[in-house]
């Protein structure tokens, strides 16, 4: 399945950061869950909640404690867990994930011009399955990148209420990716 049918599917994600707010994901109807928490020890057993549930996991390496910043971190967990994909700021990871089979999803941070200009090479040179663009609430941005690719895009960080999660949806995201547990349920 791509990542697109699944995002329309299920638009929004629940991000996660503790197994507390793991546990309380299963309650909703997300089937997409990002894992924001977790290491070495433990990323294969909170993969393995998550499918079990029947939903898809995708791991945010950059975030895992234990994992550098090498390709063999994305390898370690095509290996060693049941993830679906990756979230990552660095392409030469989503690039491996790609190669791997799994999902590749570009973590970008726009904060100002050279930022958004920066992320239009990196799309020109590399086409991820998915973009999460941050912060989520600035709808104007989200639509200059909408008009830009069709890459899918994922509207995160700094999404307070369901205002800020239907404006990202009318300026041209695919998704929305929320830690704040209440806007699951939107």
């Amino acid at each position: 399945m791509q990542l697109l049918d699944l995002l329309e599917k299920s638009p929004v994600i629940a991000a996660v950061k503790e197994k507390e707010g793991l546990n309380r994901c299963f309650q909703t109807d997300c089937r997409v869950v990002f894992i924001l928490f977790g290491s070495i020890c433990d990323i294969a057993e909170i993969v393995g909640c998550i499918k079990g549930q029947g939903r898809t996991a995708i791991v945010h390496v950059d975030l895992i404690a234990g994992l550098g910043t090498k390709e063999v971190a994305v390898q370690f967990i095509r290996e060693n867990t049941k993830a679906d994909g990756i979230i990552s700021t660095k392409p030469a990871l989503l690039k491996h994930a790609r190669e791997l089979g799994l999902f590749a999803i570009q973590r970008s941070f726009l904060v100002d011009s050279l930022a958004l200009a920066g992320l239009k090479k990196q799309l020109d040179a590399f086409k991820p399955d998915a973009i999460e663009i941050m912060p989520g609430a600035m709808p104007k941005i989200l639509k200059m990148v909408r008009e830009y690719t069709n890459i899918p895009l994922i509207a995160s960080g700094l999404l307070s209420d369901k205002k800020d999660v239907l404006a990202a949806f009318d300026a041209g995201a695919d998704a929305v990716s929320m830690t704040k547990e209440e806007l699951w349920y939107i």
